[in-house]
């Protein structure tokens, strides 16, 4: 088992679950971050950090496409072990459904 980062972090990209994790299995994307599911440790400490509730466990049903999607860009992004400040209209977007389509494969700068 691994965690997943979802659709809500889209937009939000808080961070608060980067200080957290003890094997830095983070990774940046320009409007979220990911999981590398292969240096996940599945110790949970990530999951109630997260303010936009976007860190889920693999075993919840519906997020082949997620753990799939945090596989694939977390091989290519930088990798971020240190909580930045999220993006000025986070609060913005915390919750709003949809949000795929507003999801950029740009990295982020990473630590």
């Amino acid at each position: 088992m691994t965690y997943v980062v979802t659709e809500n972090c889209i937009k939000c990209k808080y961070m608060d679950c980067v200080e957290v994790c003890p094997v830095d299995c983070f990774y940046e994307g320009e409007n979220m971050l990911v999981i590398h599911p292969d240096e996940c440790i599945d110790c949970g400490v990530c999951e109630p950090e997260c303010p936009a509730e976007a860190i889920k466990p693999d075993t919840e049903p519906g997020l082949e496409s997620w753990l799939q999607l945090n596989g694939k860009y977390a091989a290519s992004w930088p990798n971020i072990t240190q909580k930045k400040e999220p993006p000025a209209d986070a609060k913005e977007f915390d919750g709003t459904p949809g949000k795929l389509e507003m999801f950029s494969p740009e990295p982020g700068e990473g630590d």
